[in-house]
């Protein structure tokens, strides 16, 4: 986590355009200080900006980054803040090494410091009293490891056009509403984590967003093939009952075929029994003698 490079007292000119000095100005774009206190710390805050740069990735005048030195005063370089997470909306996406407050014309919209024991002091209120004196309307503080913040996710907003800033009053569930960025910070499985306030859905990080995605793929994948099997199954099961129906009806057809077999069969053998039997009639009525006649008396 940068700091200030400089207690400075801040006024309405501090942010105002100076005349500029005949010599240049270097403007560093470190102090030589580690990125963050902690791997928590370091990885609490890229998460965060990169959620944030993923939730705004279709707007392109808005400007998310984190730890980089934000010059508030042309042609005094000790008069700059780093802010761990910060969001400026009205000025274009694009990389920067620094940013200078009276050419980019904006101050942020909202700050995020990951805070820490070490960092507390500079935290509460050294940045506290520049962030209001450069109209940051938003200011929210975070201690991953609850080292001495109490609640650990702390936020605070701008009141009207004045300079103090008054507690955010967190919701049911404990988190807290952006209304300048439109979302609700909440710590989640010791997490800080961002809530899309229209839709209530967690957003995640490019990351998370990769392997939920390659996730579904998977899951699609999968259901395609168990889609591809539960159809060769329905297929293979069709093909067996028309091979069932099919044998069923040679079945019926052989019986039918059978059946007027041997009813022909038994007609014919009828026809043929009254044939016989026509036949030994005219044989017997042949074969018989002719009766004698009585003779008449004389």
């Amino acid at each position: 986590m940068k700091r200030d490079t400089d207690t400075i007292t801040i006024t309405e000119s501090a942010v105002a355009k100076r005349t500029r000095p005949e010599r240049a100005i270097e403007y560093p774009e470190s102090d030589g200080q580690p990125m963050a206190e902690t791997d928590v710390h370091r990885d609490e805050m890229v998460d965060v900006i990169n959620t944030l740069k993923q939730f705004f990735r279709e707007q392109p005048e808005i400007y998310v980054s984190g730890n980089l030195f934000i010059y508030y005063e042309e042609g005094n370089p000790r008069a700059s803040v780093a802010p761990d997470v910060f969001v400026v909306k009205g000025v274009p996406k694009g990389r920067r090494h620094i940013y200078k407050l009276w050419e980019e014309g904006r101050s942020p919209a909202m700050v995020i410091e990951i805070t820490s024991r070490k960092t507390r002091r500079e935290d509460q209120h050294k940045k506290r009293t520049t962030y209001a004196a450069l109209k940051v309307r938003e200011y929210f503080l975070y201690d991953p490891l609850a080292e001495y913040l109490r609640p650990p996710l702390q936020g605070y907003r701008l009141q009207g056009e004045g300079d103090s800033y008054l507690p955010i009053s967190p919701n049911e569930d404990g988190s807290l509403l952006s209304q300048e960025v439109g979302v609700r910070l909440k710590i989640v499985d010791h997490r800080l984590r961002l809530i899309d306030a229209r839709r209530g859905e967690m957003l995640l990080a490019p990351d998370e967003e990769a392997a939920a995605r390659r996730f579904a793929e998977w899951q699609m994948h999968r259901e395609a093939r168990s889609r591809q099997f539960a159809e060769q199954q329905l297929l293979k099961e069709s093909e067996a009952r028309l091979r069932e129906a099919e044998a069923r009806q040679l079945a019926e057809e052989q019986m039918r075929q059978e059946a007027e077999a041997r009813q022909l069969a038994e007609q014919q053998l009828t026809a043929m029994a009254a044939e016989l039997a026509r036949l030994q009639a005219e044989l017997t009525a042949r074969t018989q003698p002719p009766h004698p006649q009585a003779e008449e008396p004389a």
